[in-house]
C-alpha cells in the first residue's frame, strides 16, 4: 500500500470512534485532510468541528461542516490529529504543518486524543524529525541560543509565519529520551509560545496504518 492509502485507512478507522451529535476537534496535516474528507460523509451525525488551523477550517467549510470557536464550545469529547513522530508511551512530535500551538490547545480541551498515523511515524525515541518550536519574533535569537545550549541545531523555517503571527524554529539533532521533562524545559524559555513535544498531553489512542491493516494502541 502507498503512504496515502495508509493515511486513508486510518482516517476511515477514526470515523468509527467518533461520538454522534457532538463537536469534534480536528487537527492539521496530510493525514487529517483524509480524515476531514471522510468526516464529510457523516457530517449529518455531528454538530460541527473545532479546527486547529486556517487550512483545516477552509477544508471543513468546503465540505459544509460548521466550524466553531473553542471559546464558545469549552470541552470537546474527542480530538483527531496526526503526528510527525510517536513513541511507545504515546508522546509525540507535532508541528510539521506549523499548527502546533493551536493543536496543543485543542488537545488539552479534549477528553480523548486520537492520533492517526502511518507506520513510518513510529519511533522508539523522539527527535529524528526536526522539532518545531513556535517563537515570538523578537525572541528568535535568544531562543535559538538556549536550544543550542541543550544540544539542538535550530533553523528558522524560512518565509513562514504561523496562524498566530509567530516564527518557527525547527530543531535538528535531538534525542528526546524524557519527553515530559524536555517539553517543560523548552516551554519555560522566554519567547517560546510552545514546543512541538506533546508528552504532558499525549495520545490516548493511536490508529496506525500498516500493510496488514489498522493497528490500534491505547495508552494508559
Amino acid at each position: 500500500m502507498t503512504q496515502d492509502e495508509l493515511k486513508q485507512l486510518v482516517a476511515a478507522a477514526a470515523i468509527d470512534l467518533l461520538p454522534h451529535g457532538e463537536i469534534i476537534g480536528v487537527g492539521t496535516g496530510s493525514t487529517v485532510n483524509f480524515f476531514i474528507d471522510a468526516l464529510a460523509g457523516i457530517k449529518q451525525h455531528i454538530r460541527g468541528a473545532v479546527s486547529s488551523s486556517e487550512r483545516s477550517t477552509q477544508r471543513l467549510r468546503a465540505h459544509g461542516i460548521a466550524v466553531y470557536d473553542l471559546n464558545d464550545v469549552g470541552q470537546i469529547p474527542v480530538y483527531v490529529d496526526g503526528a510527525d513522530e510517536i513513541d511507545p508511551s504515546g508522546a509525540m512530535i507535532k508541528g510539521g504543518g506549523g499548527a502546533l500551538t493551536r493543536e496543543k490547545i485543542i488537545a488539552e480541551a479534549a477528553e480523548r486524543f486520537i492520533c492517526i498515523v502511518d507506520q513510518s511515524k513510529l519511533v522508539q525515541t523522539l527527535g529524528q524529525f526536526p522539532l518545531p518550536v513556535e517563537v515570538v519574533p523578537m525572541a528568535r535569537e535568544l531562543v535559538a541560543r538556549k536550544l543550542r545550549d541543550i544540544g539542538g541545531e535550530p533553523r528558522e523555517r524560512t518565509g513562514y509565519l504561523t496562524d498566530n503571527g509567530n516564527l518557527i524554529l525547527d530543531v535538528h539533532g535531538l534525542r528526546i529520551t524524557q519527553p515530559r521533562e524536555f517539553e517543560t524545559r523548552v516551554n519555560q524559555i522566554p519567547g517560546v509560545v510552545t514546543v512541538g513535544v506533546f508528552a504532558h498531553r499525549g495520545a490516548d489512542t493511536a490508529l496506525i496504518g500498516t500493510a496488514t491493516g489498522v493497528e490500534r494502541r491505547d495508552f494508559v
